[in-house]
């Protein structure tokens, strides 16, 4: 992972698109598929579920990208908790991968997110994920359980074996009930980004949509706040999901940069919403609890992605 991030960084000194530690994948991206039929979603805590994307060709797991460009200046701060399945022992050393300063700041400055937790960082930290979890600012979505690949080749990853990836997802969702999460929410980051038509097909049974994003916050491992907000600033259109990480030893200078970048947007005439909000209001054909719109929907990429520079 921290080879990953400093391959990223270098990436983000030549100018290139990067996508921050969180695994931002920007995978080619198409419209969104008429005539899906909508399938259930999992059970949720709250009164009304919440929303999901329609199956995409031969039932496979649909990808969100990104909200309507065209129905207000809406903007989604997603935040991935990572910790992968093997670092324990450096958490017991005393590496911080929680980020309380963080999630205080986003009280304080009453902006709704949707933070993308693995399983592990729920069983390592289990009254902060408990904590985001019942606060109504918040939904907690899945990250996987143990931050190990779904594709070959994604960044130096270990893989998870086709045959055991719904495994991995559900022990995820089962380590924020065992936390006492509620908010949880049918949406599954992949790690790293990557994600191919197997690793689709793979979680299909599970209900859940795939949410990757159209920004990459550049966080990773990320000294200076005014370049991460700078980034963000520059990069947010209408409809916008942000990658950005709720880890202190690996996104240092996050919760500053939220300090630039939550007045910036606001400024501008952007109002911050959970992923669900993003997803009900796009009008993609086939939604479950959308809200209808003439046209609509947020691109949705095509059956094989992967970031361009951040694992998740």
């Amino acid at each position: 992972m921290i080879t990953l991030v400093r391959r990223c960084a270098a990436l983000c000194a030549l100018g290139s698109l990067t996508v921050a530690l969180a695994g931002c994948g920007a995978g080619t991206a198409t419209s969104g598929h008429a005539g899906r039929t909508a399938r259930p979603a999992p059970t949720a805590p709250s009164s009304s579920a919440p929303p999901t994307l329609a199956p995409g060709p031969a039932g496979i797991t649909p990808v969100f990208t990104n909200g309507s460009r065209k129905h207000g200046r809406t903007v989604a701060l997603t935040f991935d908790a990572d910790m992968t399945s093997d670092q324990g022992p450096r958490a017991a050393a005393g590496e911080r991968f929680d980020n309380p300063a963080l999630v205080a700041t986003l009280r304080r400055l009453k902006v709704p997110a949707t933070f993308f937790m693995t399983g592990r960082w729920a069983e390592e930290y289990p009254k902060q994920a408990k904590d985001i979890g019942r606060d109504p600012l918040f939904e907690v979505a899945n990250h996987s359980y143990s931050h190990h690949a779904y594709t070959g080749d994604c960044y130096g990853l270990p893989t998870v074996p086709s045959a055991r990836m719904r495994a991995d997802m559900e022990r995820a969702f089962a380590a924020f009930r065992t936390a006492g999460v509620e908010r949880r929410v049918p949406y599954f980051r992949f790690p790293g980004g990557c994600y191919d038509r197997q690793a689709l097909r793979a979680l299909a049974p599970g209900g859940v949509t795939a949410v990757q994003w159209d920004v990459v916050g550049g966080d990773a491992f990320a000294t200076d706040s005014s370049a991460v907000a700078r980034q963000v600033l520059d990069g947010v259109r209408p409809g916008s999901v942000v990658v950005l990480h709720c880890t202190r030893s690996a996104a240092p200078a996050t919760e500053r940069a939220l300090r630039t970048i939550v007045p910036g947007l606001r400024e501008r005439g952007y109002r911050f919403v959970r992923v669900s909000e993003q997803i009900r209001s796009s009008g993609a054909p086939g939604t479950t609890g959308a809200t209808p719109r003439a046209t609509g929907a947020g691109d949705a990429p095509d059956a094989a992605g992967r970031d361009a520079s951040d694992r998740s």
